[in-house]
């Protein structure tokens, strides 16, 4: 299994690591600072670069199905690396803390929106929650100003381990009705925004939520009978 070192600092731009195998399209590290995609958050992108100076750009990171390690897709030929040689790692950290960026926000938004949670994903730029309102309107002015109240308050954001088994014992910190967390794991890790929020995500996620920036809600719209879709943007980047 591939130690995943964003888990103990997701703020981490650079590390070394040594290459356990590469296959067609992918490259196998013992150790990577690249989050794989899951959680409705898109793989990291970055480099690699050997000691000899070959660089070689990763365009996204994903987690191998059957054994469950990381694997970083290339833009170019893996082979040009070989098992037990040394690597630099870089990720592409203006994309990458933007994700964390607004997976914390879809966390507040969660809280925010006191309904069982369909579905989500997001991108650099936007992110967006499904919820089961039993067909009750949302209004997004009353949304938006609630995710900017929390967001000003500048709310620590941190992390926390619990079993399976006492996460089970505690269904309500689990707002995803469509997918479940893995259960069977010995520890399970829940991220918390202090006083608003607690449920379980292996996630990158920023320190505090202020740094997440204004919020604005991009739209809120109907996703069947009971469904109803929120969607976020950086206010930054305009209407």
């Amino acid at each position: 299994m591939t130690r995943a070192l964003y888990d103990d600092d997701a703020y981490r731009r650079e590390a070394r690591a040594s290459v356990v195998a590469t296959y067609p399209g992918a490259i196998e590290l013992d150790q990577t600072i690249f989050y794989p995609l899951g959680g409705g958050q898109p793989g990291d992108s970055g480099w690699l670069t050997a000691a000899d100076g070959q660089r070689l750009r990763i365009t996204e990171t994903r987690r191998d199905k059957a054994n469950g390690s990381i694997v970083h897709v290339p833009e170019g030929d893996a082979s040009i690396f070989s098992p037990g040689m040394p690597v630099k790692l870089e990720i592409d950290w203006a994309r990458r803390y933007c994700h964390m960026r607004m997976h914390s926000a879809l966390h507040l938004l969660s809280a925010v929106v006191r309904h069982g949670v369909t579905g989500g994903n997001l991108s650099d730029t936007a992110g967006r929650l499904d919820f089961d309102t039993n067909g009750d309107m949302l209004d997004p002015n009353d949304i938006e100003h609630e995710l900017n109240r929390l967001v000003a308050e500048d709310r620590p954001i941190t992390n926390r381990l619990i079993s399976g088994g006492e996460l089970a014992a505690q269904p309500e910190l689990i707002k995803t009705l469509s997918v479940k967390p893995p259960m069977h794991l010995p520890s399970i890790r829940l991220v918390a925004i202090e006083g608003v929020d607690l449920q379980p995500c292996g996630g990158t996620h920023v320190r505090r939520t202020g740094e997440i920036g204004a919020l604005r809600v991009a739209k809120v719209e109907s996703k069947g009978a009971r469904n109803r879709r929120v969607v976020l943007a950086f206010a930054e980047i305009g209407s």
